[in-house]
């Protein structure tokens, strides 16, 4: 069943970013996701780079994740 309210590994509710950054950069197609902080350290990055990519996919307009 899919679930787009609660981070799958914490609990933490989602926002709009982190389900849009979730399909961006691990499955378009998901239907649970992970919160920010969760995907940072699933990805192994700090949670700024991922912040920072929001940012940057927001302001370039070139994804319609971000709109």
């Amino acid at each position: 069943m899919a679930n787009y309210e609660t981070c799958r590994q914490c609990g933490a509710p989602l926002g709009m970013d982190d389900r849009a950054i979730y399909k961006k950069l691990v499955y378009r197609g998901a239907e649970d996701f992970l919160c920010i902080p969760c995907l940072a350290r699933y990805l192994g990055v700090a949670q700024e780079e991922i912040e920072n990519r929001i940012r940057w996919y927001r302001e370039s307009g070139e994804c319609t994740l971000f709109q």
